[in-house]
């Protein structure tokens, strides 16, 4: 929870504009983080499995005091020194998930799995989501209120405090509280330990990681209900998390006041304090299969709104989005922690998360590269109703480029004899 719950978030788009940079400076820096996730994830994952868990979540907690340290602190002035310091943000941020990734899960599970509890993950996995969503909906709502120099110094005035805040100063609120949590992180980290199911070498060589790593790929290619779950992972996943990071962008262009993002951002975590029971409740009712069409569904339903709506009630589309964004994340821990033998787990897991960011990577370079075509290979000026203009332009093909790529593979995936299969009956033959 600590090391998800930013409160930066609300309004993460228009953070990286109002610091001076450009949206397709921004499109250009996501794609960088993607890229940094990429090039780290396997090794991260292969290494996890190899000395152990804990060591993995540790880094990830220190490099997040590092890159929010930077985020924090890069100077304002010079555009070309800032988009620098937020290169390397995003790469250590990058660095950060990648050791997390697996390693985090892998961990919960295999301690589980040590004590004959492992049956329990699915709730483990409700529970942690609606802890999750509290502290993204404090994160959302408290994130954006900072961050506005107005609303800031309006409530202040009511307890007799005339503080003169200025939108220069507040800018980075969001980012020293978040700080404040990566340090809480770090410290909730070195309080782990590691399960006794786990192999740890305590030295891992080169060889020894890109074994693992082949071993996994191998195994996910042979296992098709598996590399079927990582696909629709990444299809899914890439798309909505694309404009999950333009989203402040489209409340500003629908005519939503700032201070209220963190309120939608609140409206966005607050659905999973329930869409977990939903979650849990499914989980033996539907087949594999099922569950991601449902998903895909609430996605497409969601993305379309917000592409063609261009008042405040575009905003209603958060919701389906926001339970298919939940659902996802759920069954798809679900069903790969369920298959996975504890000797890769957190490797396959690190395939899952891989799979995923580079499909991030190559959708928001798409995208930035739409949004330049859209302007005519001009960028708009920051917040200007040109820049909003083509926003609402390329918003479009969201819902499209989801639609063209995910209906081949749940066509594909019907013909899986284990993805037609509800939790508890036999598994599929070779083709499972």
């Amino acid at each position: 929870m600590l090391f998800n719950a930013r409160f930066y978030y609300p309004v993460l788009a228009i953070f990286f504009v109002d610091l001076g940079l450009t949206l397709d400076q921004y499109a250009v820096l996501n794609v960088a983080w993607a890229v940094s996730i990429v090039a780290f994830e396997l090794p991260l994952g292969a290494v996890s499995d190899r000395i152990g868990r804990r060591p993995l979540v540790v880094a990830a907690g220190a490099l997040m005091i590092v890159e929010m340290a930077v985020m924090g602190f890069a100077p304002t002035g010079n555009a070309t020194l800032l988009f620098a310091m937020f290169l390397v943000n995003r790469i250590l941020s990058g660095l950060a998930e990648a050791a997390a990734s697996g390693a985090d899960e892998a961990l919960a599970y295999e301690s589980l799995l040590e004590v004959g509890r492992d049956s329990e993950w699915p709730d483990v996995l409700a529970r942690l989501q609606r802890i999750s969503a509290a502290g993204f909906l404090i994160a959302m709502v408290v994130g954006a209120a900072v961050y506005d120099a107005d609303f800031l110094n309006s409530a202040l005035s009511v307890v007799g405090i005339e503080a003169g805040l200025e939108a220069s100063m507040t800018v980075r609120f969001p980012v020293y509280l978040t700080l404040l949590l990566g340090i809480g992180a770090f410290v909730s980290a070195l309080g782990m330990s590691e399960p006794g199911t786990a192999t740890v070498k305590g030295v891992v060589q080169l060889r020894d990681s890109v074994d693992q790593i082949r071993q996994a790929a191998s195994w996910i290619w042979r296992t098709r209900f598996i590399l079927a779950v990582i696909l629709f992972f990444l299809v899914l996943d890439s798309v909505v998390r694309l404009f999950l990071t333009l989203n402040s962008s489209y409340f500003r262009m629908i005519g939503i006041p700032a201070a209220l993002f963190g309120v939608l951002g609140a409206v966005f975590a607050a659905v999973g304090l329930f869409s977990p029971t939903l979650s849990r409740a499914l989980l033996h009712r539907l087949a594999p299969n099922q569950i991601f069409a449902v998903i895909s569904a609430l996605m497409l339903v969601s993305l379309g709104g917000v592409a063609v709506s261009r008042s405040w009630y575009g905003a209603i589309f958060i919701v389906p989005m926001a339970i298919g964004f939940q659902m996802l994340g759920y069954f798809s821990s679900q069903y790969l922690n369920e298959a996975t033998a504890s000797s890769q787990r957190a490797t396959v897991l690190s395939f899952k998360s891989l799979a995923g960011n580079l499909s991030y990577g190559v959708v928001g370079a798409l995208y930035a590269a739409a949004f330049r075509i859209a302007g005519g290979g001009v960028t708009p000026s920051p917040g200007s109703p040109e820049e909003e203009a083509v926003l609402g332009a390329t918003l479009v093909w969201l819902p499209v480029v989801l639609l063209v790529v995910n209906v081949p593979l749940f066509l594909w995936g019907r013909s899986l004899p284990r993805m037609q299969e509800k939790p508890g009956t036999p598994a599929g033959g070779p083709g499972a």
